[in-house]
């Protein structure tokens, strides 16, 4: 593995990612929730050097920190153009497009339902994804922009990839999404899964990164059986209070 990951909370419930390719020691952030809580791991890492954010889409939880990391470390800021709507971008990037972190490759994946132009930055070579706020662990982004057929066919795309693959996702929902994921599952094996989420919050540790594996077998926005229910369940969850 070439990358190295940093996670950390941010916000009320964000996560903030700090990556360094190894061979070079260039460093990017994933998302800016909280300028100071980026500069203070960066500190706290040791590297020494922000030389680039990657934003996942426009809203001001993931685009908030831009203008100062720009300001104080001279980084590039590369997105999908919507970023322009609230922060500054230095490079938009589009579907299929790569970015390179040094000798680290990430492809841009559309993946719109959440914004339209939210965007996947998937390394193959390290077998992981940072995914903002498409899918959770056992939960999915809210449709504020895009419709359930863009959001159920992102989805699918990101299903698709190997098993072993590690998705960063950028909140922590779970224990809220494993609650409604009993709604609807009564299996013994999510009952574990959920237990073992709820235990995990209590002690203070974090359910992000998840798999695909994990989502595949146990994420009720998966599990549906067309876009017509995953529309469904996106509405239930939206009005879920359990």
């Amino acid at each position: 593995m070439t990358l190295t990951v940093r996670q950390f909370s941010c916000l009320s419930d964000n996560y903030g990612f700090l990556i360094r390719d190894e061979a070079t020691g260039r460093v990017a952030a994933v998302d800016t929730p909280d300028a100071e809580a980026i500069l203070a791991d960066l500190q706290a890492s040791g590297w020494g050097r922000l030389d680039m954010i990657l934003n996942t889409h426009w809203h001001p939880d993931h685009t908030g920190g831009n203008e100062r990391l720009k300001a104080e470390t001279g980084c590039e800021i590369v997105g999908p153009e919507e970023v322009r709507r609230a922060a500054p971008l230095d490079r938009a990037v589009a579907d299929g497009e790569t970015v390179r972190l040094g000798e680290t490759v990430f492809e841009a994946v559309l993946s719109p339902g959440h914004t339209l132009g939210h965007l996947v930055f998937r390394s193959v070579e390290n077998d992981l994804a940072f995914v903002g706020d498409v899918i959770f662990a056992l939960g999915c982004g809210r449709l504020f922009e895009g419709s359930p057929e863009q959001m159920w066919d992102s989805l699918n795309r990101i299903a698709a990839w190997p098993e072993t693959t590690t998705l960063y996702c950028a909140h922590e929902y779970t224990a809220s999404n494993a609650r409604f994921a009993l709604s609807l599952d009564d299996r013994p094996e999510m009952q574990a899964h959920a237990e073992a989420i709820f235990a995990a919050r209590e002690r203070g540790e974090p359910t992000v990164p998840t798999t695909v594996a994990v989502e595949r077998r146990f994420n009720p926005f998966l599990r549906a059986a067309d876009a017509a229910d995953f529309a469904d369940r996106r509405a239930a969850k939206d009005g879920f209070r359990g």
